[in-house]
């Protein structure tokens, strides 16, 4: 008997510990499409979520918090694994300096003040022209499927915060993978040609 509460207690406490990961979809992919451009393609995306009290207190407090956008590209093939056209990672850095009582959202050599944290959250929650297909990409005449995720990546927490993230639901923030279909891509613009006013002069 006391055998069988010892399992039930440590299954009790497994589920527990569990939950977190099983409940943490938390972040909503809104709207997602695909335009095409000099470059290739381009990602227009909206989120919703907002910040737990635990995540908004942790940022205050001097800690940046890194989201993590995930994209990927397939052509599925009833014979044999799916073709991955492309697969796409950006980071996003959200920061606030107590000095200037600011809050800073970054990417890459890229970043921007805010007064407020909801003006930060309001351009993270808004992706618009990110680049996620080269032009040099070749596409076969069939549809594709394209998905997307955004979430809190609790990895580049410092560590005592990584320890929490295991137990606790308020540090972590994710959305489920958003999947949508992308039909028959069209051919990417061709460049722009540039020509020298003085060789066409020449000639």
């Amino acid at each position: 008997m006391r055998r069988m509460v010892l399992v039930i207690g440590i299954a009790a406490a497994l589920a527990w510990l569990a939950a977190p990961a099983a409940h943490a979809d938390e972040i909503e992919v809104r709207a997602a499409s695909l335009r095409a451009v000099e470059d290739g393609l381009v990602l227009d995306a909206d989120f919703a979520f907002e910040l737990t009290p635990r995540l908004a207190e942790v940022l205050v407090n001097g800690v940046p918090l890194y989201f993590r956008v995930d994209f990927e590209l397939k052509r599925p093939r009833w014979y044999w694994v799916d073709e991955k056209a492309a697969s796409k990672r950006l980071q996003l850095r959200l920061s606030y300096h107590a000095l200037s009582r600011q809050y800073r959202l970054s990417t890459g050599l890229l970043q921007q003040n805010f007064a407020t944290l909801d003006e930060a959250l309001n351009v993270l929650k808004r992706l618009r022209n990110w680049l996620v297909v080269d032009r040099t990409v070749g596409f076969s005449d069939a549809d594709y499927e394209a998905a997307l995720r955004m979430r809190l990546d609790t990895t580049l927490l410092p560590k005592p915060f990584q320890l929490s993230a295991l137990t606790s639901r308020e540090l972590h923030l994710e959305s489920p993978w958003k999947r949508f279909t992308v039909r028959s891509p069209q051919q990417l613009p061709a460049p722009v040609e540039s020509r020298d006013p003085r060789g066409a002069s020449e000639r």
